[in-house]
């Protein structure tokens, strides 16, 4: 066997620590994945299933101009177990990749149970070098999302690093779609005309708010009861996943150009709301809806008080209510190397969100990230650092980069500017998407030939 007597230890198996260890175990590699789901749950979890997703069922979009589409044609290419299942359980979003949360997270675990090179262990793993050197294991990947048990982190926060990075997350609230009256809601995509004699249906169930009902709306949203921050520190939100009662708080009409915008939703007489609730499936029977965009510090009682106000929500019984989360991060550009080794004890990696990036599928491909360069290293190879211009290198570039931890979705943003030709930029009003199309192009080409002369 080619790694013969070479074992990687993975710590945690949410999206990250998943994709690395089928990553690795897929390419001949014995892998010791270690994980205390069933032993415990952390405040933010309810299911003991690995690779659960937590705030929202969605993967984000699939359009290959986008940076999560471009994310997701390099971590394709690289064989992401996250990424198949994903596929493999859908359901409709328009063109988001979102799936039916328990049938994807029981697969996977189903997988990574069943996989012959893959070795799996109930327990919370309290000093990484000790648990590398019972299982002898060469490499560990520490996967363990933002929500690290206490043990853990205070081997980190003891060994590694005495700096106290956070963020707090929220979670949006699930509703029943049974208890909803559909009377008052309307079916449409943003943007999209749908074919009823093509048999085509829309992804999104819409609540339109008039002008008088919005402003109530949020100025219940202000005076609502919220949940305080915890151990006297302050809420430190990240901007991409603002609560909305935070939006609401920073004016009255921020919900109205954030995640209650109106624009693309006309109802059926070609009138547009004031603004808008949307709400995408959260299975494939419809049978419960997740209020997009709607993460919130609000207390439960509160939560139903106040979102029964939405139209078509008067009755409504909601399957799971929105809560905060306390995220950690470590300072990666103080504290690792670029194949995310940690620069103290570089058999010790780092993937997914506790390196400074936000969002699922950036999480996945940190761990894709952090077993490419492990088996590498496995074969004799030395890491290395991969090209700015692709999804994956901006990503590790930006958290490797940054002046001080601030967590970090996808986005083109991340990535070397684009140059325009002069006739391109006389094109303002198109200017924007040419350069995302042209960026997107630009990611894959420099991808597929740095793979193909580096695998």
């Amino acid at each position: 066997m080619k790694f013969e007597g070479q074992k990687v230890l993975v710590i945690g198996a949410g999206l990250a620590g998943c994709d690395a260890a089928m990553f690795l175990a897929s390419r001949g590699v014995k892998v010791v994945l270690v994980e205390c789901k069933t032993l415990f749950l952390n405040p933010a979890q309810k299911m003991k299933t690995y690779a659960e997703l937590v705030c929202t069922n969605s993967l984000k979009s699939m359009s290959p101009d986008t940076g999560h589409g471009l994310l997701k044609y390099e971590m394709n290419a690289m064989g992401s177990y996250i990424l198949s299942k994903g596929m493999e359980y859908a359901v409709p979003a328009g063109d988001a990749l979102a799936v039916n949360r328990e049938e994807f997270s029981a697969a996977i675990t189903k997988g990574l149970h069943e996989h012959e090179n893959i070795e799996i262990f109930a327990e919370e793993a309290a000093n990484p070098l000790e648990l590398q050197k019972r299982f002898e294991c060469a490499y560990t990947i520490v996967a363990t999302g933002p929500l690290t048990t206490e043990k853990l982190e205070k081997w980190l926060t003891q060994d590694l690093t005495e700096e106290d990075f956070y963020f707090y997350d929220a979670i949006a609230p699930v509703v029943d779609a049974d208890t909803l009256d559909y009377s008052k809601l309307y079916f449409k995509d943003r943007h999209k005309e749908l074919s009823e004699e093509e048999g085509e249906s829309a992804d999104y169930l819409n609540a339109p708010m008039n002008k008088e009902q919005y402003e109530d709306f949020i100025a219940e949203l202000v005076n609502a009861q919220k949940v305080p921050a915890q151990n006297f520190e302050d809420y430190k939100f990240f901007e991409s996943c603002l609560p909305v009662d935070i939006m609401a708080e920073r004016g009255v009409d921020t919900a109205r150009f954030s995640c209650m915008k109106p624009i693309g939703l006309e109802k059926s007489d070609g009138t547009l709301p004031y603004a808008c609730v949307q709400l995408r499936k959260e299975n494939l029977l419809g049978s419960a809806f997740n209020l997009v965009g709607f993460q919130t510090r609000l207390t439960y009682k509160e939560q139903v008080r106040v979102f029964r106000k939405i139209p078509g929500f008067e009755e409504a019984s909601f399957i799971h209510l929105g809560s905060v989360h306390r995220n950690s991060f470590l300072n990666s550009k103080k504290l690792l190397n670029f194949d995310l080794s940690s620069k103290k004890y570089e058999t010790i990696h780092f993937a997914g969100q506790i390196t400074g990036v936000e969002g699922y599928t950036e999480s996945a491909s940190m761990g894709l990230y952090a077993a490419w360069q492990v088996l590498r290293k496995l074969e004799g190879k030395a890491p290395v650092q991969w090209p700015v211009d692709t999804g994956v290198g901006a990503l590790v570039n930006y958290i490797m980069t940054v002046p001080k931890p601030s967590p970090s979705n996808i986005n083109f943003g991340l990535l070397p500017t684009i140059p325009l030709t002069k006739e391109e930029r006389k094109n303002r009003k198109g200017r924007k998407k040419l350069k995302k199309a042209k960026a997107s192009q630009r990611a894959r080409e420099s991808f597929d030939q740095f793979m193909s002369e580096n695998n």
